[in-house]
């Protein structure tokens, strides 16, 4: 691997920890500010907010080297972490959450752009999967450290941990990522000329819905795996580290692939498969052992579309790249957030922890019809470097 693709895959490590490692440690921060669960999860929804404000903030920033942008957004990770490790009450922690959310979208906006350029002919979405790893890495190997540090030590730790990767990565960015040649200025408004094409729509409305699918099976896997798949809690743990895994296989994949095949057509087919294999989890996830392996598979499935719809999306969006990347990174928080309140709902109505996987199912034909489209109708222009 260059050290430029390692320097953004430890960005993107930065940000997975700084996103999921708060699901992990939500009940220490509740005990220790005081405060109920269902309040404490609006640190979680804090930092989707901050997702959403910041991506559009890359309209600001296009006179700006793109590794100068990167520079910033990793000390505004820096900025959130360190602060949120410092809260002395629950609204400055809502705050930093906040922050640390901005530079999310942006980052992976402005880093699929710079490993693209970085990139050798025809080999783009395999680079943006590069960079994208250490977001699989993060919940292999960062989540389940971070949670053992609040369990064992303090929460705080845990954005103390951030904080200090922040500051690595802020270094090996600037040693080791060069100055690659800006965007092209031609206005603030020429950014968005790009959404009067269908294209973006859908792929944004795609990566929304597939997301909202896998999500709506994902938020509650814990109880699945525990009351439906009958596995001790204690294995839990173990468990979530294979998810990890299927999805750095996932991303790897999809990355190779998407180089060698219409990243359109792979990004279909993935999304065709994600549909097919919620549905299989509704029915064989009592059957122990087939309940592990379709939730590797799904995670798998989840992280192979990453590259491809960046990849796609840079295609898509001439003039106003950043945006339409980092609007990817909306899409994919939304669909979190969406899927998880649909899946809810089923078990609100009573019924058992099989059904958010079959809520998912229509999420997910929705978003690989919207990528078949796109496949079918904007073929030469995802056509690879």
């Amino acid at each position: 691997m260059k050290k430029s693709f390692a320097a953004l895959a430890f960005g993107t490590l930065c940000l997975g920890m700084a996103e999921f490692a708060m699901m992990g440690i939500l009940p220490e921060v509740a005990r220790d500010l005081h405060i109920s669960i269902d309040v404490a999860g609006h640190l979680i929804s804090a930092y989707a907010l901050g997702v959403c404000a910041g991506a559009p903030m890359l309209t600001l920033a296009r006179k700006f080297k793109l590794k100068n942008i990167l520079l910033v957004l990793v000390a505004l990770i820096l900025l959130g972490n360190l602060s949120a490790a410092v809260a002395p009450s629950y609204f400055f922690l809502l705050l930093a959450r906040f922050i640390s959310g901005i530079p999310h979208g942006a980052y992976f906006g402005v880093g699929s752009i710079v490993a693209d350029r970085l990139a050798e002919p025809g080999k783009g979405s395999r680079a943006i999967a590069l960079m994208v790893s250490g977001m699989t890495l993060a919940n292999l190997f960062g989540v389940p450290l971070c949670t053992a540090f609040s369990v064992v030590l303090s929460w705080r730790l845990t954005f103390v941990l951030i904080g200090c990767w922040s500051l690595i990565t802020l270094l090996f960015i600037a040693r080791w990522v060069p100055h690659v040649p800006g965007l092209p200025d031609s206005g603030f408004r020429s950014q968005f000329r790009f959404l009067k094409s269908p294209a973006p729509w859908l792929l944004i409305g795609a990566t929304l819905l597939g997301n909202g699918g896998v999500f709506a099976w994902y938020s509650y896997i814990n109880p699945l795996l525990r009351d439906v798949s009958g596995f001790a809690p204690q294995v839990i743990t173990f468990l979530m580290v294979l998810a990890g895994l299927g999805m750095v296989i996932g991303n790897l994949t999809g990355g190779v692939l998407s180089d060698r095949y219409h990243p359109a057509k792979v990004a279909s087919l993935t999304q065709a498969a994600i549909a097919a294999i919620l549905l299989l989890i509704f029915f064989l996830s009592p059957i122990s052992w087939l309940s592990v392996l379709l939730m590797m598979l799904c995670t798998t499935g989840l992280f192979a579309l990453s590259s491809p719809q960046q990849i796609l999306v840079i295609r898509y969006s001439k003039g106003g790249e950043m945006l339409g990347a980092a609007s990817l990174q909306i899409a994919f928080n939304l669909g979190n957030a969406i899927g998880a309140y649909c899946g809810g709902l089923s078990l609100h109505a009573g019924l058992g922890y099989r059904y958010p996987a079959l809520v998912g199912v229509p999420f997910a034909l929705a978003g690989c019809l919207m990528l078949l489209i796109i496949y079918k109708k904007y073929n030469s222009i995802s056509q690879p470097r």
